[in-house]
């Protein structure tokens, strides 16, 4: 069981390797971390040093090599594969930098799917889409295909698409890095309220120095460790 129940994620001497023999990298050297619940965590760094993996682990994609991470009293290494899935579907919510919107489905039927996952009826996922959807001002484009929106319009989207199921523990990755500056800080004034609901936590890899004023703290990794733990102010634009 997790030690603490202020604690989201808690993650402890995390090693992952790929590779084998002289070609092993190490993606993760020792990671500890932990994710208060209802707090904004950016996770900062160089390109390569782990940040991805590290978001992997936490959310069950990655299993590591030694070390543990228990999420919402979770230890993920008790879960078979299709229990990580389960859990997945169930608490968590992502945004990817490249959106990963699916081609073929319109921006409506994108922000459905992991609702259709978790067994919703359709009319009902639809209802709670549309309505996400106009929350983000594109309720216009809903019948619209990802080819055919912008990319700031795709990121938002992405963004409603990893919220609509209601995750405990949303991973965004560079959610800012398609947007101008106040459509940025609109983003993060929304993320930041969902990460801040009770029984909830967000973590956002960024390299957008816009937005830092947005973290409750922001954790720095290189070559696969964490080198050092701040607390922001958390307080959002000026």
């Amino acid at each position: 069981m997790m030690r603490s129940p202020q604690l989201a994620v808690r993650c402890r001497g995390l090693v992952k390797r790929y590779g084998e023999g002289d070609a092993t990298a190490m993606a993760l050297r020792g990671v500890d971390l932990d994710v208060r619940s209802g707090e904004l965590l950016m996770l900062v760094g160089p390109s390569g040093c782990g940040k991805t993996t590290l978001l992997s682990v936490m959310t069950a994609i990655l299993e590591p090599d030694e070390g543990r991470c228990e999420v919402f009293g979770q230890d993920l290494r008790q879960l078979p594969e299709a229990g990580r899935a389960r859990f997945r579907g169930d608490n968590v919510g992502f945004v990817f930098q490249a959106f990963n919107l699916l081609p073929a489905l319109t921006a409506l039927e994108n922000v459905c799917v992991p609702l259709l996952l978790q067994g919703v009826r359709r009319d009902q996922a639809q209802t709670r889409a549309r309505a996400i959807l106009d929350s983000f001002g594109l309720g216009a484009k809903s019948g619209a295909l990802p080819a055919k929106l912008s990319g700031g319009q795709q990121q938002r989207v992405a963004i409603a698409r990893a919220i609509v199921h209601g995750p405990r523990l949303l991973v965004c990755d560079e959610p800012t890095s398609n947007l101008d500056a106040q459509a940025g800080h609109d983003m993060m004034d929304a993320l930041r309220d969902l990460g801040r609901a009770p029984g909830r936590a967000l973590v956002v890899v960024t390299h957008d120095p816009r937005i830092a004023s947005y973290a409750d703290r922001i954790a720095q990794m290189e070559d696969g460790r964490i080198v050092a733990i701040s607390e922001a102010g958390g307080s959002g634009q000026a």
